[in-house]
């Protein structure tokens, strides 16, 4: 009987055992096979990426040699061999605004003068310091560009010698890739709309008005949005500048593959601004860009004029929840110190998230909804930032976001606006939300507000 056992015990150890080998033998198998697969998507991956940076770089010579013979039968002349622009001129992409602050912008000649423009990105508004020198508007952008860039005047030459990571515009500038739609309003307040000949928005897209127009009188065409534009129209319509917000940063192959196109590429950063006139005061950049500096500064002075008349306005100690609620349902506020928060102080309220910590150095700030509630439950207002979100056109439709808004102070007294789905669009009239929050918390007429809207 104890023989039968060892015998029986000594079958099932072999077979365990056994079991255990083609396990083991499995697993090597195995691992042997998922390391095979990593190793040829790996290989494939890198075959791949050589093959796209092999097809763009054709793409970039076909396109180029497009653009350049384009050119030369405009002018009338004759060659033998196709032209090519080096694609090599290396991109430096910033993604960090605190960045900025390490280059400087080079603004036409040196031996150039520049009217009408003051220090002008960032500063506060001054009633002096017209007339500048070049060096002074150098100055005055040092710290708030991502790039080098040097204006060259029509009919001149860019100097010799200069550093490569220097950005020539050569002047006129009238076939304009129009990316960062915040700044058509202030190209067409200095009449300069007809120096954009591509859109990166469809006709019915745009709130300005002259944009609209000149895109179904095909004065203006569509290139595509911003992530994805139409290389092959640019360089065939001969594209001579591209104007894009901060979005483009986060697609950084796209800013690669227009400059190698030999399109130089200018990064819009006014809404990094924190003063109310900020933003604005970026008019006279553009005016320099333009050849439209007296038109600039003009117009420039008409906007500080709508914010100096609220200098001695007292605070009326009210505050004002500004904000949105995104697809992730988290709400969405401005940084302390942008200039929409500004506005609101300027504009006799208290923003209800003055004292929010962040130095993340965006404008737009992210928090839970049991935040938002902690913060903003007893505000006087809400202000629902529709050109961003313009789901809620009611009262109703805020509730549908979150049922403990009608817990808020604001909802029980009827006090929450909402902007305009234009507010964005609307770079040119920006300073008039300061009128308006102080239309709003001294019960001022809403017929003279031009951004908000009472929810109802």
């Amino acid at each position: 009987m104890r023989k039968q056992q060892i015998i029986i015990l000594g079958i099932v150890f072999g077979i365990s055992l056994l079991g255990l080998i083609i396990l083991q033998t499995s697993y090597f198998q195995t691992a042997y096979e998922v390391k095979k697969e990593q190793f040829f998507y790996s290989a494939n991956r890198a075959m791949d990426d050589m093959v796209d940076y092999i097809r763009k770089q054709e793409e970039a010579g076909r396109l180029s040699e497009n653009r350049n013979l384009s050119e030369v039968r405009r002018r009338g002349v004759e060659i033998d061999a196709p032209i090519y622009i080096d694609p090599k001129r290396p991109i430096a992409v910033k993604n960090d605004p605190s960045a900025v602050a390490n280059s400087m912008l080079n603004l036409i000649d040196d031996d150039s003068e520049v009217k009408d423009v003051s220090e002008f990105v960032g500063s506060k508004f001054k009633e002096d310091n017209l007339a500048t020198s070049i060096s002074k508007l150098q100055q005055a952008m040092k710290e708030r560009t991502g790039e080098n860039y040097r204006f060259v005047p029509e009919g001149k030459e860019a100097p010799e010698g200069l550093s490569e990571d220097i950005v020539v515009l050569q002047q006129p500038l009238d076939h304009i890739y129009m990316a960062a739609t915040a700044i058509m309003s202030l190209l067409d307040a200095v009449d300069a709309i007809d120096q954009v000949k591509f859109s990166g928005l469809n006709a019915s897209g745009w709130y300005v008005e002259d944009a609209k127009k000149a895109m179904e009188s095909g004065d203006m065409i569509y290139a595509g949005k911003y992530s994805e534009p139409d290389y092959e129209l640019l360089v065939s319509e001969n594209c001579d500048l591209a104007i894009e917000s901060t979005m483009i940063l986060h697609s950084p192959k796209v800013q690669e593959m227009i400059e190698m196109l030999d399109i130089p590429v200018f990064i819009d950063r006014s809404s990094y601004e924190s003063q109310p006139l900020g933003r604005t005061e970026w008019i006279k950049l553009y005016g320099a860009m333009l050849d439209k500096e007296e038109e600039a500064a003009d117009f420039f002075a008409s906007q500080a004029s709508v914010v100096e008349n609220l200098k001695d306005f007292q605070n009326t100690e009210k505050t004002v929840a500004f904000f949105y609620i995104n697809t992730s349902g988290a709400a969405v506020v401005r940084n302390p110190e942008d200039y929409i928060s500004n506005m609101i102080e300027l504009g006799g309220a208290r923003n209800a998230f003055r004292d929010l910590q962040d130095d993340s150095g965006k404008t737009s700030v992210p928090i839970t909804m049991e935040q938002f509630y902690d913060t903003a439950e007893d505000a006087d207002y809400l202000i629902y930032n529709a050109s961003i979100d313009s789901t809620v056109k009611t009262l109703d439709d805020l509730l549908a976001k979150d049922s403990m808004f009608a817990d808020y102070k604001a909802v029980k007294e009827g006090n929450v606006w909402t902007t305009e789905k234009s507010m964005y669009q609307a770079t040119d009239k920006i300073a008039q939300f300061t009128n308006d929050i102080n239309l709003l918390v001294t019960g001022g007429d809403p017929d003279q507000m031009v951004f908000l809207r009472k929810l109802s």
